[in-house]
């Protein structure tokens, strides 16, 4: 388990072989999911949580002014599959 953190306005890409089986927990702010379509997705506060497996999902973004938290939870033993430094800053298209 480890903690996303992103700035207001900032954008991190959710790479499937890197998220395999995550499960995201909104702890302050809010994120909005980015689908793969290029079409924005659902606005997500404080206590909800989320699938990226098979969702489309292609990006986390931060609508806001504030920092945003989301705490990112893996199957036992899945924890390796996970990036060595997990992205903590915007990506860049």
């Amino acid at each position: 388990m480890w903690t996303l953190a992103l700035r207001g306005g900032a954008r991190v890409a959710v790479v499937a072989a890197e998220w395999c089986d995550a499960f995201g927990v909104v702890t302050r702010g809010r994120v909005q999911l980015e689908l793969r379509d290029g079409e924005h997705g659902p606005v997500l506060g404080r206590d909800a949580g989320f699938w990226l497996r098979g969702t489309g999902v292609r990006a986390l973004r931060n609508p806001g002014r504030r920092t945003a938290r989301v705490r990112i939870v893996t199957p036992r033993g899945q924890d390796r599959h996970l990036p060595v430094n997990p992205p903590r800053t915007p990506v860049t298209e």
